[in-house]
């Protein structure tokens, strides 16, 4: 049978790596006629991929080898052919792609089309890349063990069929089940760039058919696909039973496929049958010995049965046909949906399964007493497999399993179809039809197996397989008589059995006659009432009749080699299967052979093979366990904040590169440069950049090739061998336009490196010298008191600007010395986050959530939770529906109901309920935020958290709060906070919207200092290091709980929780009402409540504790995350002894975090049975959740101030125009038309504005102009001010282009005598305007008098394809330029260019320019009259002009001159000074060393770079969304960057520490050496280096940490400065003789 993509051509990759070290991926898709090429960033790792043709997307692979390479084999260091795309990922130093080199179909051509390869060679290819941020030893160790997964044979893919579903999936390829998916998360930067195809879906298991048939008999074709789950991912020892995700260890769904082939345009019969196998659904695990002995089983002690019910719910809802019955005509529907359940561990008394089995057994009593399944029949049959094979043999066993199976067989039944090629024959279907775009005919299934047969062992291994084999024989024999193929060997022999079972003889109808041949013997039968006769018998045969037979009866009347095939299948199955649990083949496979004549020879061999099979999985599970359970989490992306804690979800972009230029030349020695073109540029890694020698400051002006938040400055140091060449400082500024740059870095330190140190430069955002002077941190950044570091969190946090609409990044780098020496310069690179542009456009991908962010705005009711609409460990949504009255300033009594409450959410709690009718109230774990602060949510939606120069605080914001800190103060102030109070009162601050700045001045404004309610200094040292450490633990197990969460909801509609969240914060002054509370632990004066409705109606919900067993209130009981901290929840715990896993163990990992070890939150646990560290951890947890929050919703805004500058339309637009389809392709249709077969040079976001321009309030935005034809509304345009009367466009270009004209958009209002413009076009390559040339000068009012289609308003009608109205300013000839200068002058009345006489006629209302205009406003509004300039869009046509592959290098006499000035060895050389003593103060923070009497004048120091990482995760999670941190894929990390200073002071007279300089510290690779100048030469016995800025903010990489002592330093001791500094001097080497080897430094 021929599939329909048969013609396609194979699927070819080729990873193509340069000489520079670049690596391309060159992909020809099977679906696809075209040719994909993919960069990967050397810096960063990113994905880079525009769609544009020439540039990424060629004809064919060849064409794109030849860009790539730019014609020459040389240039390429190596290939590497592949035949699919498995993953990819970047992981901080190293970017791995896998690549499937090799491939097998296993199975060819499944019914419908579509070929299913098994992966049997793959190939990870590393690549190095030059990300300097520091990378602990244990990531990079994790990064090699990935390499080292397993792949070949075990891992298979389908390129056009959804194969992760049952047989025919009703869903297309890209959406797949994700319980079967293994590479999603390595799928992921595929899918952001728009290629979502271009990586298969990765399935782990086995695929593989078999063709069978016998003489006479029509052939068919069995398949057999194993799935396994990856909810428990893992292997023997550490990945049994229930997990917290509801799902077993090794869990497989197996599916057998028989169809018959036909011909082409010939109907396809099939049918499928389903199991499964898996560990047994119930808590449990096994203990391994050191000794031979076997493992020891045990049974969680605490609810061994939790998540049971949700298991079997899964499979119900998977194998749920009951409805799908009704399709058919000929199956009647079934009430309920089976799961049948196949123990065959060993029950006999003293055996050590016995315990599971009892269990198994409760458990099914307990999932019936709950009632949580009313529609589905779970039922148990235990068959000792091991037992029965002992006492009554091998095949007397396989007996007794079939009687056990028929009557759960048959009831479940098989699904039966057939594929029609053509959607034509729909119409004869009696049954479910099924069609999608992944094929071309349909199938009509006329049956559906309703449940499903689950087969289990101790770890579904060995019997597992034997078992389910026997049983699926019997279906296959039944599977093939349904499809007419007879297996009975009486028929291949041309004769009837004898045997009752074998031959089953059914009654004849009614005029039949039966005889036999007298020559033959063969029977034949007698229709009399048609008078014919045949050698069939004319009555079906009996369905599964061979479950009634004998072993011997079933091997004597059927024909074995089908058979033979079967079993063949499932031992390669079987061996799968035990290789990726145990890692060894399966044992025990020899009684699958049973039906050979010559299985008994092998039977002693088998023995021998399993003892040996059973010596490798003693020592695989003792040695290399640990390691495949690290290596399947990170290639599944679960725990990547514990294996990969410092690498970004997703890497920076770096927008410097390709398309991006410098706005200015930078001068160099020689004449022969390029400009400074190579400074951007990978492809010369050791370009020395040589500026002239009298240069005292270099700037670079560099236009980004694509507008993005920029987070990052990357310098590569390159000098020659005087590293004194190279800029000692740097200033940064960014913005949008030239003309409205913000300083952002001011006299950043570049130390002295070895050449070709990669170093980095954290960028923040502008902040506000106002923000800087209130929150006092300039001051705190110089002082010399670092004895009270924020430990807890950043209490006066600078906000600084988010903006991803930079374009322009300017430079200034400063030289140590003026004039001294040349300055050399190396490759600058910018880092940043883009917008998904593309997808925004297209409204696809990543984008298109974007284009949602308005709406929700709107609607939110808390400003900073757009990205987060569920508790991520609950299930209560935040309601967005109610949206209650404004809150009034002046409001009193309903001050605290009106903020800090929310509507009533009801929500079932699976907490046990003492009172049956008890309404649990707000849920939802940010209840408060229900409300709407409408002062937020009016006017412009783009003020909402922008920092605080952009926006003044609310007054009623700073009011609340201030009543906030009265209430705990009291109305005069006079009493002092403690933490717990002060740490309350952030959360109100962060209730209400309020920035630290803003907390800072309304707390000023009545007298108080802010810095004596900072947690961070009330509380004692010791114990805020105990706290800090108990608080990571838990944000670790936050995030698990989370990542669990998602992945438990994976095949069910919905997942019960408790109404207690996970941290359960009460506001200021609520306290428990009493009741029925036994604990009241939040007893005492209410006060003024945080919220009057939550405290009257959460008493109503009692719950018991889990540990004392009292009732206990919502405020009384604590947050669900102190159950993660199990060994806090007593109070007689005094020391911190590490987490109990769920099996009962205790593991040195204070947070053990693995996928199998976390455990399900829905107990409660009352204040009073938890340790006081333990809710003060909870409380600073949800204080960094909520600051984290905050960071989120400022991107988000950001993203969305964004869009409004260049859409400039409401969400409401945004979301009808994305269903408008096929206004994209009348798009692309008119847009070809226009450009006339050139292409379109000037549309963002490639190409931008290089300056402002003034805009009209009601105008659509500026840079609309560039933006897609299909973008925006259809009738709005940019305008002018009516005092304009000039306005200047400086375009920028994607790329150095051949421009041949320029397109002027006409509005929709039309142009009358009055408006229209004088246009003037210049072009070059410079911003100087001296240097741009005169291209032409048009007079649009001669176009007017020509032509009457340029006036009046414009008509258009939908589906109208018309090119609009347009002005075409051609050139006379093609000019090579990057800027493009337009110009528009409006005539005024009295100009000397107006002539009345001639271009107006007064008789004519219509030619008049005084008249009044029917324009309206850009965005709707009044009718304006008055004249002004204005436009729809501009286009720039012509041809783009591929770069270089290089830069180009001088030549000749001048590059060896250049060379020889480079290679001078510098006078001076740096020495070591001896140290007489040192001393380590503040947690190794300070270093003060003691110099000896005669030691010499002081140059500088040497710092080697530090090895802390800053990590990923910080809190518990609060996204819902693991792979994701917000929509514009900002972190934390980029929003609020960590800065390290470093202050060196010397003891001078009179006996006081003087500061002799200051520097902002680089990040570079940990170990690197940068040397410091000082700026004088110092003379000292005494020299204190001390470390400031945000140390809190690094960590230590937890795979290094495993066993240390919780009391150790809070801080990394990455950090410390102990044998980091060194002192040197400048000394004449050859003055010093031996001694400069020895000390040289």
């Amino acid at each position: 049978m021929e599939s329909p993509g048969s013609w396609f051509r194979n699927t070819s990759v080729v990873v193509v790596t340069l000489d520079s070290s670049e690596v391309y991926i060159i992909v020809s898709l099977s679906s696809r006629s075209d040719t994909q090429v993919i960069y990967i960033d050397p810096t960063t790792g990113a994905l880079c991929y525009k769609g544009k043709l020439g540039y990424d997307v060629f004809s064919s692979q060849d064409e794109a080898l030849d860009y790539v390479t730019n014609g020459s084999k040389w240039l390429c260091r190596t290939k590497t052919y592949a035949r699919a795309i498995l993953g990819y990922a970047a992981l901080g130093s190293f970017g791995l792609l896998l690549v499937a080199t090799r491939v097998t179909p296993s199975i060819p051509d499944l019914p419908g089309g579509g070929c299913v390869y098994t992966v049997t060679e793959s190939q990870w290819i590393k690549v190095s890349l030059q990300n300097p941020q520091p990378q602990g030893k244990g990531e990079i160790k994790n990064v090699q063990e990935l390499t080292e997964l397993d792949i070949d044979g075990k891992h298979y893919f389908c390129e056009t069929r959804d194969i992760t579903r049952p047989f025919p999936s009703r869903m297309p390829l890209q959406q797949p089940d994700p319980e079967f998916v293994w590479n999603g998360w390595f799928s992921t930067p595929f899918n952001n760039i728009g290629l979502p195809l271009h990586c298969v879906i990765l399935l782990q298991g086995f695929a593989e058919c078999r063709s069978f048939g016998s003489l006479g008999q029509q052939e068919g074709i069995v398949a057999l696909a194993a799935r396994r789950s990856r909810l428990h991912p893992g292997t023997r020892y550490l990945a049994r039973g229930l997990n917290s995700c509801f799902s077993t260890g090794n869990e497989v769904e197996c599916e057998q496929l028989v169809w018959v082939p036909k011909r082409k345009g010939q109907s396809v019969p099939f049918n499928t049958y389903i199991w499964r196998r898996g560990t047994i659904p119930i808590w449990w695990g096994a203990e391994l010995k050191i000794t031979a002995a076997e493992a020891e089983i045990y049974v969680s002690d605490r609810d061994p049965y939790k998540g049971s019910a949700q298991y079997y719910q899964r499979l119900s809802e998977r194998y749920d046909a009951r409805n799908l019955d009704a399709f058919g005509g000929n199956q009647k529907k079934n009430a309920l949906v089976p799961i049948v359940c196949i123990n065959l561990l060993r029950y006999g008394e003293g055996k050590s399964e016995s315990i599971l089995v009892q269990h198994f057994e409760e458990s099914m009593n307990h999932i019936r007493s709950t009632g949580k399944l009313p529609c589905t029949r779970v039922h148990l049959i235990n068959y000792d497999w091991h037992a029965s094979i002992k006492l009554k043999g091998e095949q007397q066993t396989i007996e007794g399993l079939w009687k056990l199976l028929k009557a759960p067989t048959v009831s479940i039944g098989i699904c039966e179809g057939d594929y029609l090629p053509s959607r034509q024959r729909i119409t004869d279907c009696r049954g479910e039809i099924i069609f999608n775009d992944d094929f071309e005919g349909a199938f009509c299934l006329r049956s559906h197996q309703n449940g499903v047969i689950r087969f289990n062992c101790a770890d579904s291994l060995d019997r597992t397989n034997a078992a389910s084999y026997f049983g699926s024989l019997q279906v296959f024999v039944e599977q093939c008589r349904r499809l007419g193929i007879s297996l009975d060997s009486d028929l291949a022999f041309g004769y009837q059995s004898t045997s009752n079972y074998g031959g089953y003889i059914a009654p004849l109808p009614p005029g039949w006659e039966k005889r036999s041949d007298a020559v033959t013997g063969k029977t034949y039968y007698i229709d009399h009432n048609t008078r014919t006769t045949t050698w069939n018998h004319p009555c079906p045969d009996k369905p599964w009749k061979r479950f009634d037979m004998t072993f011997e009866e079933f091997k004597r009347s059927t024909i074995l080699s089908p058979v033979s095939q079967l079993a063949d299948l499932f031992l390669l199955a079987g061996d799968i299967h035990a290789t990726l649990y145990t890692g060894s083949k399966a044992m025990h496979s020899q009684i699958l052979n049973i039906f050979n004549e010559e299985a008994g020879k092998f039977k002693q061999f088998s023995a021998a093979q399993n003892m040996k099979i059973t010596l490798q999985r003693r020592y695989k599970n003792a040695v290399v366990d640990s390691s495949r359970q690290k290596q399947l989490e990170m290639f599944l992306g679960l725990r990547l904040f514990k294996h990969l804690p410092s690498v970004p979800v997703q890497p920076l972009y770096v927008p410097s590169r390709e398309s991006a230029c410098l706005l200015k030349p930078v001068p160099h020695m020689l004449s022969s440069s390029d400009g400074g073109a190579g400074l951007l540029s990978f492809k010369r890694k050791d370009l020395i950049w040589v500026c002239p020698q009298a240069a005292d400051v270099i700037e670079l002006f560099i236009y980004l090739g694509e507008p993005c938040h920029v987070c990052q400055l990357l310098l590569t140091i390159s000098h020659g061998a005087d590293d004194s060449m190279f800029p000692s400082t740097v200033d940064v500024r960014t913005g949008c336009y030239l003309d409205r740059l913000n300083l952002v870095v001011e006299g950043a330190s570049i130390p002295r490196c070895p050449n070709g140190t990669n170093m980095l430069i954290p960028l923040p955002g502008p902040i506000s010298a106002e923000d800087t002077a209130v929150t006092g941190a300039g001051a705190r950044l110089h002082s010399q008191d670092t004895s009270r570091l924020a430990l807890l969190y950043d209490y006066e946090e600078l906000e600084g600007g988010l903006d991803f609409l930079t374009r322009v990044v300017a430079l200034t780098f400063y030289p140590s010395v003026s004039g001294t020496t040349p300055l050399t310069l190396g490759e600058v690179e910018i880092l940043g986050v883009s917008l998904p542009w593309k997808g925004i456009f297209s409204y696809e991908g990543p984008g298109s959530k974007l284009l949602e962010l308005p709406n929700n705005s709107q609607t939110e009711s808390n400003p900073f939770l757009s990205a987060l609409d569920m508790n991520p460990f609950g299930d209560v949504a935040l309601s967005n529906e109610k949206v209650p009255p404004p809150v009034q300033p002046d409001a009193s009594a309903n001050l605290w109901e009106d903020l800090l409450t929310g509507d009533t959410m009801l929500s079932k709690s699976i907490s046990l309920p003492v009172m049956g009718n008890a309404v649990h109230e707000g849920g939802g774990f940010l209840d408060f935020l229900d409300e709407a602060v409408t002062e937020h949510l009016s006017g412009e939606t783009d003020s909402e958290f922008t920092s605080s120069q952009d926006r003044k605080p609310s007054d009623s914001g700073a009011q609340q709060y201030i009543n906030c800190f009265k209430l705990l103060a009291g109305p005069h102030m006079e009493r002092k906070l403690d933490f717990m109070e002060a740490m309350k009162l952030e959360i109100e601050r962060l209730r209400l919207n309020l920035s630290a700045a803003e907390r800072d001045r309304a707390l000023l404004s009545i007298g108080i200092d802010p810095a004596i309610i900072n947690p961070n200094v009330l509380l004692d040292e010791s114990y805020m290091a105990r706290l800090c450490m108990v608080a990571n633990t838990l944000s670790f197990l936050g995030q698990a709980s989370v990542e669990d969460k998602i992945t438990a909801s994976i095949g069910l509609e919905n997942i019960d929780d408790s109404a207690i969240d996970f941290w359960n914060i009460g506001g200021i002054g609520e306290s428990c009402s009493g009741g029925m509370c036994e604990v009241l632990a939040e007893a005492g004066a209410a006060g003024y409540a945080s919220s009057t409705l939550s405290s009257s109606t959460s008493s109503q919900s009692i719950f018991l504790c889990s540990q004392c067993k009292r009732k206990v209130c919502k405020i009384c009981a604590a947050g669900r995350g102190a159950l993660l901290l199990a060994s806090y929840n007593s109070r007689e715990v005094s020391n911190y002894n590490g987490l109990s896993s769920q099996g009962g163990s205790v593991h040195g990992n204070p947070a053990d975090v693995s996928s199998n070890r976390s455990i399900i939150l829905d107990g409660v646990i009352c204040k009073q049975c938890c340790h006081d560290i333990v809710l003060d951890a909870l409380t600073l947890d949800y204080v960094r959740v909520l600051t984290s929050m905050r960071r989120s919703s400022r991107a988000e805004n950001a993203a969305r101030k964004a869009l409004g500058h260049v859409i400039g339309v409401s969400s409401k637009d945004c979301s009808s125009k994305r269903n408008q389809t096929s206004d994209r392709q009348e798009t692309v249709e008119v847009l070809r038309k226009l450009l006339n077969g050139e292409e379109s040079l000037a549309e963002f976001p490639f190409a931008s504005f290089l300056h402002s321009a003034e805009t009209a309030a009601s105008s659509a935005p500026l840079l609309s102009l560039l933006a897609p034809l299909d973008c925006g509304l259809k009738h709005s345009y940019w305008k002018a001010p009516r005092s304009t009367s000039y306005a200047e466009f400086v375009i920028v270009l994607g790329d150095l282009s051949d421009v041949s004209g320029v397109v002027l958009l006409v509005s929709p209002c039309g142009y009358s005598m009055s408006d229209a413009p004088t246009v003037q076009i210049w072009a070059s390559n410079r911003i100087q305007k001296e240097e741009r040339s005169c291209m032409g000068k048009w007079d649009v009012h001669s176009l007017i008098t020509s032509s009457s289609e340029l006036r009046g308003s414009e008509h258009l009608k939908k589906g109208d394809k018309t090119v609009p109205r347009h002005v075409k300013f051609a050139f006379r000839n093609p000019v090579r330029c990057r800027i493009i200068w337009i110009s528009l002058r409006l005539q005024r009345v009295g100009s000397s260019s107006v002539n009345f006489e001639k271009d107006f006629n007064l008789l004519s209302m219509d030619d008049n320019p005084f008249s009044e205009l029917d324009r309206r406003a850009s965005f709707g509004g009044r009718i304006e009259s008055e004249p002004c300039l204005h436009a729809k869009r501009i286009l720039v046509v012509g041809s783009s002009v591929r770069k270089d592959a290089g830069p180009t290098s001088p030549q000749g006499s001048d590059q060896t001159n250049l060379r020889s000035w480079l290679d001078k060895t510098p006078e001076l050389n740096r020495f070591k000074v001896p140290i007489e003593a040192e001393r380590l103060m503040d947690n190794d923070l300070v270093l003060e060393q003691y110099l000896l009497p005669a030691s010499p004048l002081l140059a500088g120091f040497r710092l080697d770079g530090f090895g802390a990482i800053r990590p990923r995760v910080t809190h518990s999670s609060s996204d819902i969304n693991r792979w994701e941190t917000s929509l514009t894929f900002l972190e934390d990390r980029h929003i609020s960057p960590a800065v390290l200073y470093i202050q060196v002071s010397a003891f001078q007279e009179p006996n006081n520490m003087v500061t002799i300089a200051e520097y902002r510290l680089p990040e570079v690779k940990p170990g690197t050496a940068m040397y410091f100048d000082f700026p004088r030469l110092i003379q000292a016995r005494r020299i204190s280096f001390r470390l400031l800025g945000d140390v809190a903010a690094f960590t230590d990489d937890p795979a290094e940490q495993e066993g240390a002592d919780f009391r150790a330093s809070p801080l990394a001791a990455g950090l410390s400065l102990s044998n980091r500094v060194k002192l040197f001097y400048y000394a004449d080497p050859y003055e010093l003789g031996k001694w400069a080897s020895l000390s040289a430094v």
